[in-house]
């Protein structure tokens, strides 16, 4: 009986229709190796005097006069993203979520990669701490961007300026000092059991830098002398004081100290903590803190901080598909999706706090009431999950956007150092302009920078290798900081995979 011609055309439709449909790799996914990854890639973005064990072999010694501006010794830090400039904001941030993976999932780690990850996060507070060795005084950036902006060029043959942006009381900087408190307070908890002699040095210099923060209260993008360099790179845009609540709340972690459980208590409402900011990153701390100081409150009783505990909730069920206050945007593939370019520093850090979240809730056997739903860690591990799966390769296009993880990653990354010939395959000078031809380039980049997360697809899970668009091709050290405390619960919870 032959098929009516109707019959074919639907028929015909539905196959063609299916064909088209995104068909995700279906892989496990080696977390121990990403995880390994995204800790090296720390090693490619180092400033200063690499050591004997340096594994990114094409990079080397690099910025070795920064400082002697103001005849201070500021070399070492990281450089924040594919540029020469190290901007003390954003590198604090990525210094605290290192401290905060180790802290939070550390103790799964392989001991080789701990180790690895506590080197990373001592480079970063090794820096932080020249930048407030003066009393009085924040160095807050080294390298001027627009000049820096304006050359493709090597970090080890950088002639251009090196400007140090400073802060000196009584002009504000809450934002950097209360981010730096921050991540001298979570460093200092991370190297506790191994170095206490340190842990004590970052806690008593979290304590000096957190007064600076409360006693001159402001943005430090908001001073005349260095607004122009850090504008609009790495200006404070939500404010200064989530900056505080997040400063005073890794204080009370770090040092138990009842004054600093006193201050999250009584500034809470007039520092904007209720404001339910569904954000987390280097310049917004809201969603964070939330969930940094609702431990507490879930382990101790503490009903004290209860509105921290309402507001994480409030942001988790943000997260939730199936709950009737999800408002967060996704791609058609699943990921997270905020406009603004370098989309996945928000997929790596709420996954991060999805898993902070979960394991706090399962340890007092509790749940989110999300109205409709009531969702428990296994919900938000699984929501976590779908992310980094997403960035290693479960999306549309099969395509790993960490550099150097599967066969099918990014070649030609928004980044100077890897676009540009090693130091030891081109020893001769390449100046400012000279960098260009690289930079226009069709080739792969010459130097792979492994584990290097680039800023990720757009809204449409569209994804162009192309240096040039570094809103998607760039990678950034506060995209990977958060990624190795998720690829750390992942590696060391198969049965999740």
């Amino acid at each position: 009986m032959p098929i009516p011609r109707i019959v074919f055309l639907v028929f015909l439709f539905i196959f063609f229709f299916f064909l088209r449909l995104p068909r995700f790799q279906s892989a496990n996914h080696d977390y121990s190796d990403a995880l390994s990854k995204c800790i090296l890639f720390f090693e490619g973005q180092r400033s200063g005097f690499l050591p004997n064990d340096q594994r990114i072999t094409w990079r080397a010694n690099s910025g070795l006069s920064d400082g002697s501006q103001r005849s201070v010794d500021l070399t070492g830090g990281y450089y924040d993203a594919g540029d020469n400039v190290k901007f003390g904001f954003p590198m604090a941030f990525s210094t605290t979520m290192l401290a905060w993976s180790v802290i939070e999932f550390g103790d799964s780690m392989p001991a080789s990669e701990r180790r690895n990850a506590l080197a990373a996060i001592r480079w970063g507070a090794d820096y932080l701490l020249k930048t407030v060795s003066h009393p009085g005084r924040i160095f807050v950036q080294v390298g001027d961007p627009i000049v820096d902006h304006n050359c493709w060029e090597r970090p080890e043959d950088m002639d251009t300026a090196r400007t140090v942006y400073t802060v000196e009381a009584p002009n504000p900087a809450s934002d950097v000092a209360g981010e730096t408190a921050a991540a001298f307070a979570a460093s200092s908890m991370a190297f506790r059991s191994s170095d206490p002699g340190y842990s004590e040095t970052l806690l008593r210099n979290a304590v000096s830098v957190f007064q600076y923060a409360d006693n001159y209260r402001g943005a430090y993008s908001d001073n005349a002398d260095i607004r122009e360099g850090v504008c609009p790179f790495y200006c404070d845009f939500d404010g200064y004081q989530d900056e505080l609540l997040w400063g005073a709340a890794w204080l009370r972690r770090a040092s138990k100290d009842d004054s600093y459980l006193n201050y999250i208590e009584n500034n809470g409402k007039t520092l904007g903590a209720e404001d339910n900011i569904n954000e987390f990153g280097w310049d917004n701390k809201h969603a964070g803190l939330n969930v940094l100081v609702s431990k507490e409150y879930l382990e101790g009783n503490m009903y004290s901080l209860q509105s921290y505990k309402v507001s994480a909730d409030s942001f988790m069920c943000t997260l939730i598909p199936e709950s009737s206050s999800s408002h967060i945007e996704y791609t058609p593939g699943g990921l997270i999706y905020k406009p603004g370019g370098s989309n996945l520093q928000h997929a790596t850090s709420i996954a991060f706090l999805l898993l902070s979240y979960a394991n706090y809730l399962a340890g007092t056997s509790q749940s989110v009431d999300c109205g409709n739903v009531s969702v428990g860690p296994s919900s938000l591990r699984r929501q976590a999950k779908r992310q980094i799966d997403y960035i290693l390769g479960d999306n549309p296009l099969t395509f790993s956007y960490m550099v150097g993880y599967s066969n099918h990653y990014p070649r030609k990354i928004h980044h100077r150092g890897s676009s540009l010939p090693a130091i030891k395959d081109h020893p001769e000078f390449i100046p400012c302009k000279g960098g260009s031809v690289y930079f226009n380039s069709s080739d792969p980049n010459p130097n792979v920078l492994v584990g290097a997360v680039v800023g990720g697809p757009g809204e449409d899970d569209s994804y162009d290798d192309d240096r040039v668009d570094f809103r998607k091709s760039e990678p950034t050290t506060y995209i990977n900081a958060p990624l190795v405390g998720a690829l750390a619960f992942f590696a060391a919870n198969p049965e999740l995979s």
